[in-house]
């Protein structure tokens, strides 16, 4: 864990229209578009109004397709095997509607998932019947010991596995790659859920076996809300079930998962704007950058906590999010940790996540590039005195 912060990268903060009298340290939920690619979805939005009917018609699915194909080549995914979709949380859904397990059929997951898929499951058992298997994984296991713990879980009922890549809840990256493998053995489906991977992460598909994947474009890939990338293995293709049946339907995938008259496809077209951001500085500057600082965050933020830095979780050198173990007492439930995080913008003018899981509190901290070392040390110089009062 390095102690010294990295330099600002030349340009990077006026490329946001962000609050300058607020610490942004939670890209991790919802992302912040860059002004350049706002500028550019706002002009297909105003293109669309000024002719709706030329703007549908005339190269729309030829425009998506391109956009799609770019995103695909980003995340080192198969074009042919991608469709833009609204965001991870709906891919999860067409995914399980694909799968359509039934009663007695069981879907395992860990206790790493992001809530929104947690409730999409559940509903699966509480509509179908089917049985929820949580396969529970240790901060900081071993790849070894993450493969194993899935693997403890999957039996001859089950039909479905859901791995995070980069888990939300907990910033702990899993070896979907290994569990992916294991499991094409068994012939058990998995979902990787890779909401936080495009852009994070060095084209997260690549050489990766799994049935199917989910990331979102709009956290760290600088797209707007409303773009999210899904990919599915050919053997799959033929088995999607869009949630909406529309004009397309015949077409099959990806096709009509996209093509849905009134639409907004002002998102998936501006994604390439977006990718011209990492063309501008470089993926590997943009990473290292947000790597090093989320490390040094971290630990300012730990020595501010009295913890010590060889306990901190480390979600290893790509992952450009930490956690920190709150105090006891600091937080007693999921509502608790809601209204930290006010208390925590209000009174600091901070915006990290404060979360809850395995019943303890715990605090994590994105950076970005439009971030630096000054909006961690003002988090730690106030955070002890707010737990306190």
């Amino acid at each position: 864990m390095t102690g010294v912060p990295p330099a600002p990268l030349d340009g990077a903060r006026e490329l946001f229209a962000l609050d300058p009298a607020v610490a942004h340290l939670n890209h991790g939920s919802f992302g912040a578009v860059p002004v350049p690619v706002r500028e550019a979805r706002q002009r297909l939005i105003d293109e669309h109004d000024a002719n709706p009917t030329r703007f549908v018609t005339a190269g729309l699915w030829e425009r998506v397709a391109r956009a799609r194909a770019a995103a695909a080549a980003f995340c080192g995914a198969d074009p042919a095997g991608s469709a833009f979709v609204a965001n991870a949380t709906t891919g999860t859904s067409l995914v399980l509607a694909a799968v359509a397990a039934g009663e007695g059929d069981e879907i395992v997951v860990t206790d790493h998932g992001y809530h929104a898929v947690e409730l999409a499951v559940e509903d699966q058992h509480r509509r179908r019947g089917v049985r929820v298997v949580t396969a529970p994984v240790e901060l900081g296991a071993s790849e070894a010991d993450t493969v194993a713990a899935v693997l403890d879980r999957v039996g001859p009922r089950t039909r479905l596995v859901i791995v995070d890549q980069v888990s939300s809840a907990t910033a702990q990256r899993h070896p979907v790659h290994a569990i992916a493998a294991a499991l094409r053995e068994r012939g058990v489906p998995l979902l990787v859920d890779g909401a936080h991977a495009p852009g994070m992460l060095d084209r997260p598909v690549a050489g990766l076996v799994a049935d199917f994947w989910v990331g979102n474009l709009h956290k760290w890939a600088f797209a707007p809300p409303g773009a999210a990338l899904l990919h599915v293995a050919p053997d799959w293709r033929d088995r999607m079930v869009p949630l909406v049946v529309s004009h397309s339907q015949p077409d099959g995938f990806p096709l009509f998962l996209e093509q849905q008259g009134t639409l907004d496809h002002s998102p998936w077209l501006a994604v390439p704007a977006g990718l011209d951001v990492f063309d501008r500085f470089g993926f590997d500057t943009i990473q290292r950058h947000n790597v090093a600082l989320a490390a040094y965050g971290q630990r300012v933020l730990g020595q501010a906590l009295g913890l010590d830095p060889d306990t901190l979780p480390d979600p290893g050198p790509e992952v450009p999010m930490r956690l920190l173990p709150l105090p006891a007492g600091a937080a007693r439930d999921v509502t608790d940790t809601a209204a930290l995080r006010t208390r925590i913008s209000v009174e600091l003018g901070v915006e990290p996540n404060v979360m809850w899981w395995r019943d303890r509190a715990f605090i994590r901290v994105s950076a970005q590039i439009y971030n630096s070392a000054a909006d961690y040390d003002r988090f730690a110089a106030g955070l002890p005195g707010l737990l306190r009062g």
